[in-house]
């Protein structure tokens, strides 16, 4: 596989203007809709702008963020993954069970207990994958019976209880700071960074943008594009666990009910962030803004003291208004293209 060929089943702006524009509608657009909401709250709502606060949003943010890393690659090749909450407590019912029952030494426990977390996360990605382009059925209706196997294997290997005690170690990783900013909120960040230079700077990016866009034209050029949907699934399974860990390290525990509607949650991230759920439009940056932007916009309610019920329609509508703005910004591209 060359770069030539992989360019060459790419689709190129034929113009700086449009390049430019699309640009501007895409990130910066998601970009600036997060720093007027930013600023609406810090007016608005006490103690929103403190420290503390800031802190917390990036806290809370870092759990959606990693999850909609992975959600992005699934959605660029066209697809969708709806077992990503259940996965996420299977990785972490497995992994609790790796650090509190094997009678290992500390760090020996917790870095076995990492590896099974996001080897198993990256199992489930592959079974997703692979049964989905195996038998071509809906990506939807498969990961939906993920959904429920993982759910309900966490909660058979746990007899349906919390594992508690999780190593002081890993616990204290869950409070840490790093440059006044969280080292949670690092990790979600790095795999962003991570996230973002596989999709715009490898041969493998660009198969996944051109496996969206125009499957048919890929497998013409010689590429195998099954393989490119399954390694999507993987890579989305083994962000899953990751979070998973994140999710123990922040709260202390293992839970097999963790993970309900976490799901939706990435999808949420990843749509406002500007991305096509037919495939092959998308970014990294902007799902990273969009998990910003559901945070922000969770903490901000909260603190104003808008009930649950109505925060959930709150979200519900800026995920609504987000998909119409994307359809106009999408033909407005299409104009000037």
């Amino acid at each position: 596989m060359t770069d030539a060929a992989a360019s060459a089943v790419t689709p190129k702006p034929t113009a700086r203007t449009p390049r430019l524009a699309r640009q501007i509608m895409g990130e910066a657009g998601i970009g600036i809709a997060l720093v007027a909401l930013t600023l609406v709250f810090a007016i608005t709502a006490d103690d929103f702008a403190t420290t503390q606060n800031l802190r917390n949003i990036m806290t809370q943010i870092t759990l959606n963020a990693i999850l909609a890393v992975g959600m992005t690659f699934v959605i660029l090749v066209g697809g969708i993954d709806l077992s990503v909450g259940s996965v996420l407590a299977l990785c972490a019912v497995v992994a609790g069970t790796v650090m509190t029952e094997s009678g290992l030494p500390t760090s020996v426990a917790i870095l076995l207990a990492l590896l099974a977390s996001v080897a198993i996360g990256a199992a489930c990605g592959l079974v997703n994958g692979a049964v989905t382009e195996r038998w071509k059925v809906p990506s939807f209706i498969i990961t939906l019976g993920m959904l429920y196997v993982a759910r309900g294997a966490a909660q058979e290997f746990t007899d349906a209880k919390t594992i508690y005690d999780l190593p002081q170690q890993f616990n204290d990783f869950g409070t840490l700071t790093i440059l006044w900013i969280p080292a949670v909120f690092w990790v979600a960040l790095i795999l962003a960074v991570i996230g973002w230079f596989v999709l715009t700077r490898t041969v493998f990016g660009r198969l996944v943008y051109a496996t969206g866009d125009n499957e048919e034209a890929v497998r013409l050029s010689g590429h195998r594009t099954g393989v490119i949907k399954v390694l999507a699934f993987v890579i989305a399974g083994f962000t899953v666990g990751i979070a998973a860990l994140t999710y123990m390290a922040r709260l202390n525990i293992a839970s097999p009910i963790l993970g309900q509607g976490y799901e939706l949650n990435a999808i949420a991230a990843v749509v406002i962030g500007g991305a096509s759920l037919s495939g092959g439009r998308g970014s990294m940056i902007g799902t990273f803004l969009g998990a910003c932007l559901l945070g922000v916009l969770t903490n901000g309610l909260l603190l104003l003291g808008v009930s649950d019920f109505q925060r959930l329609m709150i979200t519900g509508g800026v995920i609504m208004i987000a998909v119409v703005v994307d359809a106009y910004r999408r033909r407005f591209a299409e104009r000037i293209s």
